[in-house]
């Protein structure tokens, strides 16, 4: 029952809020792009014939997308080509890019929540990561029906497979692994595949983690390993009562990656001008509250990280990776009411007891229950 109230909690937050927080123009969109998906017939190997791209919508809330620097909308134009799963019947794996660019572009492997199958689930943040020049990797894993190792498995050979097909928009130089929720604690075991067995990411690695679940196939020892070009972001949600922050936590303090290349990340819910961004368990999704939140704390700080991993910048790093700087925390204000400023540690405690949350770090569940405080 546990895996059941995952998979469908993302639904039943968005039909319980969304008379008050959706915006009606995105669901319109996202309907609109699913339909386009649905009805589409034609699907081969060649980005160019199968190339679907996709516009901007305003957002919930009085505060509007970042204008310029990190964060802001990138120029290109993005663009959709998909495969068929290797191993979930039925489904396929989409990848993103700017389809105005030539040759391989830096890749970020995103690995979604429990129940989150479609892309449209997230679409926004997709289409960001395209237009700003990068590709991104999007690949089903079956809710029901499927152990943790079969999912695990799902996500690892798509990631392989499009890299394999792909390698005209694929630069596995310069990779990224990016998760959320269960996706975000695979994230780490993955990475640690495409970084140590492959060879991923020699000019460039990193790790975005976001609300993450419980970590399987990864050791004690394979979280020491990571080369010393990993950066990671562990971000987690005050609001969220689904993950235990004690499981992002156990995995940013166990692993080799030194506090100067990752910063541990609290997002809290803010009310602006009678509008309320949550920092809820489904923080970014672009089916419910597609608002500043999504934009200003984890599409920024995503940018930068991109930047500062494969580019070295240091301005970059320096909102990516600030260690609580100005740049880092600093949120948008609308008449003069400034949204909850970011809060980063390198040293990160739990706030609340277990008994707050669906999935406790301690449960019998957890392979790693021994480290939770």
């Amino acid at each position: 029952m546990s895996f059941f109230y995952e998979a469908i909690k993302p639904c039943r937050i968005g039909v319980v809020q969304q008379a008050n927080r959706i915006n009606m123009r995105i669901f319109t969109l996202s309907i609109l792009l699913l339909l386009t998906s649905l009805t589409s017939c034609q699907n081969n190997d060649d980005p160019t014939t199968t190339a679907d791209p996709y516009i901007d919508d305003d957002l919930a809330g009085p505060i509007s997308r970042p204008q310029s620097g990190y964060g802001a909308d990138g120029t290109h134009t993005a663009a959709k080509v998909s495969f068929a799963s290797p191993l979930y019947a039925g489904k396929k794996v989409d990848i993103f890019y700017p389809q105005d660019m030539t040759g391989p572009r830096p890749t970020i492997f995103y690995s979604h929540p429990y129940g989150g199958e479609e892309s449209e689930y997230n679409i926004g943040l997709f289409e960001f990561i395209a237009k700003k020049g990068y590709t991104v990797v999007f690949a089903p894993y079956p809710t029901f029906g499927a152990s943790i190792d079969e999912r695990y498995s799902t996500l690892w050979e798509s990631f392989s497979e499009a890299v394999s097909k792909y390698p005209a928009i694929i630069d596995t130089t310069q990779v990224g692994f990016m998760g959320h929720s269960f996706g975000g604690g695979a994230s780490f075991a993955l990475a640690h595949r495409g970084f140590i067995d492959r060879g991923w990411g020699e000019n460039g690695r990193f790790i975005f983690a976001m609300a993450q679940w419980y970590s399987f196939q990864i050791t004690d020892q394979e979280l020491m390993e990571f080369p010393a070009n990993t950066k990671l972001i562990s971000q987690i949600y005050d609001d969220d009562d689904t993950n235990d922050h004690r499981l992002a936590i156990d995995l940013f303090e166990h692993n080799n990656i030194p506090d100067a290349e990752k910063d541990f990340i609290l997002i809290r819910k803010s009310v602006i001008g009678g509008y309320t961004y949550i920092a809820d368990h489904v923080l970014p999704n672009s089916r419910s509250a597609y608002d500043a939140y999504d934009y200003y704390g984890v599409y920024r700080l995503l940018d930068a990280l991109i930047d500062y991993s494969f580019h070295n910048n240091a301005a970059a790093k320096n909102v990516a990776l600030g260690n609580g700087s100005t740049e880092q925390v600093t949120m948008p204000s609308y008449q003069g009411v400034a949204m909850s400023p970011l809060e980063v540690t390198d040293n990160p405690v739990p706030q609340y007891p277990q008994g707050k949350y669906e999935f406790s770090c301690g449960a019998s569940t957890n392979e790693r229950g021994q480290y939770c405080q």
